[in-house]
């Protein structure tokens, strides 16, 4: 059954881009024998079925197929034309080829090993010199994913498509519902994160896969915000982390205490036995990070940063007492 639809649509592409006009619907099945046979053993509408799905699919493989809804005859008419379906020359040095394939066999264990796969072997008929690499090599690349969460949100940024979720900020004790459009996903210092539009705050967002609790759903509908030609997902959470950010704060730490945050400290000076003075980069997210440290962190300044704080901390407390 796959070599007769292969058969078939190659059939079909060939037609299509050996034609100097456009053929309709009853050329086409007088010209591909398996769509006489359809249409001699079926009904018009057998042929009309198996035509449409192997147009989508010759689409979907990357062919072009023009409609012209003005031929002689009054039926749209179909065509392939050789300057909309010409590749320019594949120019890959070896070291280029190397990267392709390194990354291609990153996907090996996901969903996308078939697509990438393909795209390598089209890549190697075009007489790109990939090499299958010595026997023996120590270098595997691997992405671990560990999030259920990422192969739906991956095939939703790729199609297009809303999703929804239940997702945990950092130092909150309950989750909330988030409405998305995803954009990107992007792995940094070990984590994955989304990057998208969230709809019910009207904004762009940032999310850590590891704080999605339960199912990603799928939702019907198109984007409503535009996508950015560029979504650097490492840099917004680069900032949301306070790296790169501008700003300081000073906070009282705890001796032996949050050595994460002792790690991105500018300086570190002692105060007594038991606390430490601390000027760490302020950036946004930043009283996120503080409120997990409880009762051994103490912001001196700026005074928004410790109002932040504070207010992160009651509203902790509250569920606490809600939960009790």
């Amino acid at each position: 059954m796959a070599i007769a639809k292969a058969e078939r649509l190659m059939n079909l592409a060939l037609c299509l881009m050996n034609t100097r006009r456009p053929l309709s619907k009853r050329e086409l099945r007088e010209s591909v024998e398996a769509y006489r046979e359809a249409w001699a053993n079926g009904s018009e509408d057998a042929f009309n079925r198996m035509f449409e799905r192997d147009k989508d699919d010759l689409r979907e493989l990357g062919l072009v197929i023009d409609v012209d809804e003005n031929t002689l005859d009054g039926e749209a008419g179909y065509l392939a034309r050789a300057d909309r379906n010409r590749l320019p020359e594949i120019a890959l040095d070896a070291e280029e080829a190397a990267a392709l394939s390194l990354a291609a066999k990153v996907w090996q264990q996901a969903r996308l090993s078939g697509a990438a796969s393909g795209a390598l072997q089209k890549l190697r008929a075009a007489g790109v010199p990939f090499s299958e690499g010595a026997p023996g090599t120590a270098l595997e690349p691997y992405i671990p994913v560990r999030e259920a969460a990422f192969e739906p949100l991956l095939l939703a940024a790729r199609d297009r498509r809303p999703v929804s979720f239940e997702y945990r900020k950092a130092g909150a004790a309950e989750t909330s519902p988030r409405s998305v459009e995803p954009w990107a996903l992007e792995c940094w210092r070990g984590h994955w994160y989304l990057a998208g539009w969230d709809r019910d705050r009207g904004a762009s967002r940032v999310f850590r896969l590891s704080r999605i609790a339960g199912k990603v759903r799928s939702r019907q509908g198109a984007f409503t915000a535009p996508i950015p030609e560029h979504v650097d997902v490492r840099a917004t959470v680069a900032r949301f982390a306070g790296e790169g950010a501008t700003a300081t704060a000073i906070v009282k730490l705890r001796r032996g205490t949050a050595y994460p945050l002792r790690a991105k400290a500018l300086t570190v000076a002692q105060l007594d036995a038991d606390w430490d003075e601390l000027t760490v980069p302020y950036g946004f997210g930043l009283d996120a990070d503080l409120a997990e440290y409880g009762p051994d962190v103490v912001v001196l300044a700026p005074q928004e940063l410790r109002a932040e704080l504070i207010e992160r901390l009651r509203a902790v407390a509250g569920l606490a007492e809600v939960g009790a």
